[in-house]
């Protein structure tokens, strides 16, 4: 059962389309947060993330958010202060039924204020979904 656990944390980590060298900034940590998907995330780029204090350019931004955790926008905001253009940025919430879940009409709401795009949205851990953000196309 745990070979079969490990392969679909992997393919959860796979889904976050992280590479290599990337530098991934963290915000909203807390000591709920998933341990072995921050691990994942830091094998796969084989770098430690950075926190919020970080000002150089990033290639990615993950943002662990609960309900009470204040306004998702002004977390937003910072993330995008430092993000590399295209980079993707995660929302991971608490499921449904969990303490701090967060509503999927929120992170929208909080993405199209901050000029982002809610994307697509799946269970990346035991207790976290996560939602991926992009900026609005431009029609090229």
């Amino acid at each position: 059962m745990s070979a079969s656990a490990d392969d679909a944390g992997q393919q959860a980590i796979a889904r976050l389309g992280f590479a290599s060298g990337q530098v991934i900034q963290e915000f909203g940590y807390d000591d709920d947060v998933d341990d072995a998907l921050r691990a994942a995330l830091e094998g796969v780029t084989g770098t430690e993330l950075v926190d919020e204090d970080y000002d150089d350019v990033t290639d990615g931004a993950v943002i662990w958010f609960r309900d009470d955790d204040g306004d998702l926008t002004d977390f937003l905001v910072d993330a995008l202060t430092v993000l590399d253009d295209n980079g993707p940025i995660w929302v991971l919430t608490p499921k449904a039924g969990r303490s701090g879940h967060v509503t999927h009409s929120d992170i929208e709401e909080a993405a199209t204020t901050s000029g982002l795009h809610a994307m697509t949205t799946f269970a990346v851990a035991p207790d976290w979904s996560a939602t991926r953000l992009s900026t609005r196309g431009r029609g090229k």
